[in-house]
């Protein structure tokens, strides 16, 4: 039985891959595989990371009399056991493996769907703000109780916050 190192074409339309398989030279192009060796992807944007060869059964089949289709002959001669381009190989598969980084998006912007839902959210903010503005008043009324005096400014300042809450009509 003659046997020769080929590639078989997996993959679907418009996006090829191909599996580099030891089969009887008889076999037609997918048919039956004595041993799968490796894998050739050709829309790996990296050129060198294209091939992958289990190198150690490529060696041992070339041992035992197989021949090499042009194409696998070519990719062996580069990728293969003492290949010509195995250090650019392994670069390239490291920076695929690192992958790309992504920018994070942050806080999507929110765009309100009408006026009146604007307007509600305007109201909302400004009654949490007389809130804050209260509460901060409170905390300094007892500081002026102490000191026996107290200021008609701030007795002032709290009711008008009240006087915001109430909606616009």
């Amino acid at each position: 039985m003659s046997v020769r190192i080929r590639m078989k074409k997996m993959g679907r339309t418009h996006r090829p891959f191909f599996r580099i398989c030891a089969m009887d030279k008889r076999a037609p192009r997918d048919g039956r595989v004595l041993e799968e060796l490796g894998t050739y992807d050709p829309m790996v944007p990296e050129t060198d990371a294209r091939a992958v060869f289990k190198k150690e059964r490529v060696a041992y089949w070339l041992s035992v009399g197989a021949q090499p289709s042009e194409k696998v002959a070519v990719l062996i001669k580069k990728y293969g056991e003492g290949g010509t381009h195995l250090d650019a190989q392994r670069e390239a598969l490291d920076r695929l493996a690192m992958g790309r980084e992504v920018p994070d998006p942050g806080e999507p912007a929110s765009l309100p769907k009408d006026p009146a839902a604007e307007a509600k959210a305007a109201e909302e903010a400004a009654a949490a703000e007389a809130a804050a503005a209260e509460q901060q008043a409170a905390e300094e009324q007892p500081a002026a109780d102490e000191s026996g005096e107290a200021a008609p400014g701030e007795q002032a300042a709290a009711e008008e916050p009240a006087a915001e809450e109430k909606p616009a009509e």
